[in-house]
């Protein structure tokens, strides 16, 4: 058929403006559809990871995405949190970021400098003394390490502070989340606050509006506790009682586990599997490798083949990461565990003394 032999009047060709169509788009009442994953909304974790094909190359996250295309954008407030969408020199509040945005930085970057401590502690304490296959050898490698991480100022920048940061701004990141769920959902500051949950914050009230608890938080929450005890044991007592840490050494941990083994074995095991377990998830998490690790399927495409496929990705990634974890704690307790613990007692004058810090102890006592 010859193009140029149509009509142009004809009714089939005509068009129509929208207001004279059957159902016409004026007629509409359209209204946004509720994202589930809406940030602040009650399953929306702005450290989430998105799936392995967003940005899983350059090590980015939803919160990463989301938070990109907010401040792209113009007008507006941003997370929730009330900062305008204005251009500052710093960044900082004109950037269209919410401050959970930040507590999230806060905490990535707190973990690579106190990942730069834990590294030196990994190999003063548990490779040297494996390769020494000596606690006495050893000695001189921590003492040497000790004048790296533990002056004056050092100490506090790569052990205190980034262990203080980390923590903090993961539970202040939690009780905003919550803030804002139960702004949204329960209605906290609006003028309807006197009825449901909010007319009596019944228990039922407090345990509301909580984010979600990930693995990854509940091995952070355990590994601050047993870090923690080894602080106290191994610096704070010391410091208290005889006014300084020069006789702890590997010497005084061994002595430990020949006088209160049970007591020892248990800290010690806690620390290196629930530590190991969390720096190296936190660590995937940072660079996107945990995101789509998991033994189930989260999202079915119907396709068998599809599905099929993305569960034996997902699997592989959770063997993958769970492997690393199993061989970093191996490592530890190899030397730590299998050398150090080994060490024996130590005897005169010394022992004395670390028998009165143990002492001190109730658990050891």
């Amino acid at each position: 058929m010859d193009p140029h032999d149509l009509d142009p009047r004809d009714h089939r060709l005509s068009h129509k403006a929208s207001q004279e169509t059957f159902i016409s788009l004026v007629q509409l009442d359209p209204e946004p559809i509720l994202d589930p994953y809406q940030e602040n909304g009650p399953d929306f974790d702005p450290t989430r990871d998105a799936s392995p094909s967003d940005d899983a190359g350059e090590g980015g996250s939803l919160a990463d995405s989301i938070h990109s295309l907010k401040s792209s954008g113009s007008g507006g407030t941003a997370g929730g949190i009330g900062l305008h969408n204005t251009t500052t020199p710093l960044g900082l509040s004109g950037s269209g970021h919410g401050a959970i945005y930040y507590l999230t930085r806060i905490q990535r970057y707190s973990s690579y400098t106190f990942s730069l401590f834990a590294s030196l502690h990994l190999a003063t304490t548990s490779v040297i003394p494996l390769l020494a296959r000596s606690v006495p050898a050893s000695e001189s490698y921590l003492l040497l390490a000790r004048e790296i991480y533990q002056t004056p100022l050092s100490e506090p920048l790569l052990v205190a502070l980034p262990i203080v940061a980390h923590v903090g701004a993961g539970l202040l990141a939690r009780l905003l989340r919550r803030r804002e769920n139960l702004r949204r959902y329960y209605g906290v500051g609006s003028d309807e606050k006197t009825h449901g949950l909010i007319a009596k914050p019944t228990a039922r009230f407090l345990r509301s509006g909580w984010p979600s608890l990930s693995w990854i938080a509940l091995s952070g929450y355990g590994f601050t506790a047993v870090v923690a005890a080894h602080a106290f044991m191994n610096r704070g007592l010391p410091l208290a009682v005889e006014g300084d840490s020069a006789n702890i050494g590997l010497a005084y941990v061994a002595h430990g586990f020949v006088r209160h083994p049970w007591t020892s074995w248990a800290a010690y095991a806690a620390l290196l599997g629930i530590g190991c377990g969390h720096m190296i998830w936190g660590w995937a998490k940072w660079f996107g490798v945990s995101q789509g690790a998991g033994w189930k399927l989260e999202r079915h495409t119907g396709v068998p083949e599809v599905d099929r496929k993305a569960r034996r990705k997902r699997r592989r990634r959770l063997i993958l990461i769970n492997a690393v974890a199993a061989a970093a704690t191996a490592v530890w307790a190899a030397g730590g565990l299998g050398v150090v613990a080994r060490g024996g007692e130590t005897l005169g004058w010394v022992g004395k003394l670390y028998d009165g810090l143990y002492d001190k102890v109730p658990f050891f006592a």
